[in-house]
């Protein structure tokens, strides 16, 4: 990846730090040029507000990607987020196939579900679709809750068992052939971090496990593990650095602001990706 251009296809949530709104600064911060694709608008994200609006682009994906190349505009690398719906499955592959060049990175978010529960508005069966797109990609970044739905395994709290995580681990690469890097695992009530699994070894990556809970640090995480990769990092050293940033975060947010459906305050902490980055 001799240039850093990536194209980043995810919602806009108008308000609540996630989705592009957070990887569109972090991405750009890294130093990497972020096209964006938005799948859908809404008011807020989907998880602790009522009445929000939404309005889905699934008309626009392919035809943003059908203009681009025709510009002659291509991205060595993608990164997907939240889809609106089940049907923009297909669309945002086709549009990966349409803008990438060859040997392309392509990293899926499978954003759906956290804390046992799909997101508002999915049906019942969009983990289903979610794993097609899964499928097509070289590297996944689940939770535990999208681990569990994208194999079709009953969810259940933590702490967890290695032998449980080493078994989601195998399952989705068996699943998707793709890399896993696997975020929200803990083993005990002191730490909490990511696993990564490449087809043959499982790497765990810990930091301190801290009682707060806030919307968009599964985007801050993917944002930051994408930041590395596309600045030469190896898979587990974006993992580690995508955890430990993570952490910092909320560290911060727990001083700044209480109000968990904000988000977390990662843009205090952008100076500290960039010295994990060694950007600075």
């Amino acid at each position: 990846m001799s240039y850093k251009r990536i194209a980043a296809i995810h919602d806009i949530s108008c308000f609540g730090r996630c989705s592009l709104t957070v990887a569109l600064p972090i991405l750009s911060a890294a130093g990497i040029e972020t096209a964006v694709i938005p799948t859908s608008i809404l008011s807020t994200h989907t998880g602790g507000f009522s009445g929000y609006t939404f309005r889905e682009l699934t008309d626009d994906i392919l035809p943003v990607a059908e203009h681009w190349r025709k510009e002659g505009i291509t991205v060595p690398a993608v990164y997907t987020g939240y889809l609106g719906s089940k049907e923009q499955v297909d669309l945002v592959i086709s549009a990966i196939d349409t803008i990438t060049e060859k040997n392309a990175l392509i990293v899926v978010d499978p954003a759906m579900a956290d804390y046992g529960r799909l997101y508002g508005g999915f049906p019942e069966d969009f983990p289903k679709y979610m794993s097609k797109l899964c499928k097509r990609a070289d590297i996944i970044v689940p939770n535990i809750t999208e681990a569990c739905m994208l194999l079709d395994k009953d969810y259940s709290d933590g702490p967890y068992s290695e032998d449980f995580i080493n078994e989601l681990l195998l399952g989705l690469y068996n699943l998707t052939k793709a890399k896993v890097v696997l975020s929200g695992v803990w083993f005990d009530f002191k730490r909490i971090g990511a696993a990564c699994f490449d087809g043959e070894n499982a790497e765990y990556i810990f930091s301190d496990r801290i009682d707060a809970s806030y919307h968009g640090t599964g985007d801050v995480f993917a944002s930051a593990l994408v930041s590395g990769l596309m600045n030469g990092k190896d898979i587990k050293t974006s993992a580690e650095l995508a955890v430990n940033f993570t952490c910092k975060c909320i560290k911060t947010t727990q001083k700044m602001q209480p109000n968990d459906n904000y988000g977390v305050c990662f843009e205090a902490e952008i100076p500290t990706l960039l010295k994990m980055l060694e950007l600075v």
